[in-house]
């Protein structure tokens, strides 16, 4: 996960997912997303406790989905009680283009290590496979979303969407609305940062080396478990939080 300008935040999407998963699955031609989409998702109103996540995580050269690539996929199942690494995943793919320094220094990611890794159509079908049936959890849905669109779109000529919960919104919600942010604004104080590792911290989380895909997937899915034990209920519908 890249650092980003998190000075503002968009509002959140009201998004009847219901409806348009149903048009997708009717709509998308290719058998890979066929098969995706005919997995189903959980009702709107399907409590938190009873919803099956996978944490996800992706590192890439840059931050323009237009640009750059993924070069890093990370993730994890879990539940609100537990966290299944035995089936965690991660692969390095082949970005298809020089990596920045910048980027490198970041994610650690050189050019040798993606010399031989497959191109990213060699793992669209265990990502999916992975991804199927279960609610997508993300720290900045605007990466793994738009990124994930654009590079099945390039390889199988349709892009895809589904609802993801994400904890940096959570976070906003918590901490850059209301009363808070209003105190925060009159007394001069930065806003609280939302950042994945200063999300943690606040609830007393270990600290992690941060992007690198997996590890970052891993402290995604221990952040959602915080949150929800914090903020909301084991009953609170998965249609109050994801987006």
């Amino acid at each position: 996960m890249l650092h980003l300008d998190l000075k503002k935040k968009a509002p959140a999407q009201h998004v009847d997912w219901q409806a348009m998963l149903d048009t997708k699955r009717e709509q998308v031609k290719h058998e890979t997303l066929q098969a995706f989409y005919q997995q189903g998702w959980v009702a709107p109103d399907t409590p938190l406790k009873d919803v099956p996540f996978v944490a996800l995580d992706f590192e890439t050269t840059g931050l323009d989905s237009e640009k750059d690539a993924i070069v890093s996929i990370g993730l994890v199942p879990f539940s609100l009680s537990r966290i299944r690494c035995q089936q965690a995943q991660h692969w390095i793919v082949n970005p298809n283009r020089p990596l920045a320094e910048s980027s490198i220094v970041i994610h650690g990611i050189t050019h040798s290590d993606i010399m031989n890794a497959p191109d990213f159509s060699h793992v669209i079908e265990p990502l999916l496979s992975a991804l199927a049936g279960a609610i997508v959890v993300v720290h900045y849905r605007r990466i793994e979303r738009e990124f994930l669109d654009r590079a099945i779109k390039q390889r199988l000529g349709e892009g895809i969407i589904f609802p993801m919960v994400d904890t940096m919104e959570l976070e906003a919600r918590k901490h850059r609305t209301g009363k808070r942010s209003l105190m925060d604004r009159i007394m001069r104080r930065p806003p609280a940062s939302i950042r994945l590792a200063d999300s943690r911290a606040r609830y007393q989380l270990p600290f992690y080396q941060s992007h690198h895909a997996l590890t970052d997937a891993i402290a995604t899915a221990e952040l959602l478990q915080a949150q929800v034990a914090h903020d909301f209920s084991p009953d609170t519908p998965i249609s109050d939080v994801w987006s």
